[in-house]
């Protein structure tokens, strides 16, 4: 499997996790906002706190997505610099 082709099914893996944990949100503000009502730390209510969680979450995803592509995209690049400096260095001879 390519580096591209598992960066995509990573990010599709992250992605879908995301859209679960905001679905989840969605579906409580719609059907038992209640729920999100209830005062939380520092006397501010749920809703918010959960709103912001879903934003931090959302960074915490786009860390993790750019850390382990990193990792495949450094061989990968270190070879095509290696391919690109061969194919020059066969050029300069010709």
């Amino acid at each position: 499997m390519s580096t591209n082709r598992s960066n995509q099914r990573i990010g599709l893996v992250l992605f879908t996790l995301y859209l679960l944990l905001y679905g989840g949100f969605v579906l409580l503000m719609a059907f038992d906002a209640e729920q999100l009502q209830v005062t939380g730390p520092g006397q501010v209510n749920m809703a918010v706190w959960s709103g912001f969680s879903l934003i931090v979450v959302a960074l915490v995803l786009s860390l993790v997505y750019g850390w382990v592509c990193r990792s495949d995209g450094h061989a990968e690049a270190a070879g095509s610099t290696q391919a690109h400096d061969d194919a020059v260095s066969q050029g300069d001879g010709a």
